[in-house]
């Protein structure tokens, strides 16, 4: 493994921890768990939903107080669930059934496990509802190895030979089936990474440049610039002050 891509991994293995703090993780694991990534929704439930850093007191009983932020997180990951496409009956249904399983938790432990159960529920159905968009086996493999390798440059040639598929008929697939091109999907999911990385990592945009492996910092300001409409520094100062203002999970206190 090069260093660059140790350096990518570790920070897709970490971006849920607060690597600034007082940043606040939670929004990125709501947008983890509606982007389907199960992956990293499984490593982030390592840490007990009752020993999370932030948590608010809404009830001097410890068990009915975690009760409460059960319920503000189930109802939360559905909005974000239902923005990324899930069916709304689903989304709230769900969220309904969890949050009245919650209530009959008879301790702390019981409210962890079902909150590593409900989120991981939420992504896998992201997951699939994604993937089913996608009809071609070729499409979903290409799409997984874009996820798994932002840290490379990544070319039709190179998706082409994983799938064993004609560059430009592999290109037209793509196109038909995912709805945009293979590069702009590849740049746009390096735009997002490089939005989360600004927010939450102490990496620079020159050294997130690297990791992205764009050709130099200034083309990849270049490209952040056209398609978020403000430059990486700029992106970062204004919403890091955003999240600086949050003193919880759920918001301004």
């Amino acid at each position: 493994m090069t260093k660059k891509e140790f350096v990518y991994k570790e920070f897709l293995r970490k971006e849920e921890n607060i690597l600034r703090a007082p940043y606040n993780p939670e929004l990125e694991f709501y947008s983890t768990i509606k982007s389907g990534d199960v992956k990293k929704v499984k490593e982030a439930c390592t840490e007990a939903f009752s020993e999370k850093q932030g948590l608010g007191v809404l009830s001097k009983n410890q068990l009915q107080n975690i009760k409460y932020h059960f319920a503000i997180t189930i109802a939360l990951v559905a909005r974000y669930c239902i923005d990324g496409g899930m069916d709304v009956s689903t989304a709230y249904s769900l969220s309904d059934f969890y949050i009245q399983k919650a209530d009959t938790c008879k301790s702390t432990k019981e409210i962890d496990e079902l909150h590593s159960k409900a989120t991981m529920d939420y992504a896998t159905r992201m997951q699939k509802l994604r993937k089913n968009k996608i009809c071609s086996i070729h499409v979903v493999k290409c799409i997984d190895y874009i996820h798994d390798n932002l840290h490379n440059r990544i070319t039709v040639e190179d998706l082409a030979n994983l799938v064993e598929l004609n560059p430009s008929y592999l290109s037209r697939l793509f196109k038909k089936e995912a709805g945009v091109s293979i590069s702009d999907y590849i740049r746009d999911l390096k735009i997002d990474a490089a939005k989360n990385m600004l927010l939450y990592s102490d990496f620079t945009p020159s050294q997130i440049a690297t990791i992205l492996a764009f050709p130099d910092q200034s083309y990849f300001t270049d490209v952040f610039r056209k398609y978020v409409g403000v430059t990486p520094k700029k992106y970062q100062t204004m919403h890091i002050r955003e999240i600086e203002l949050k003193h919880s999970p759920y918001g301004d206190n």
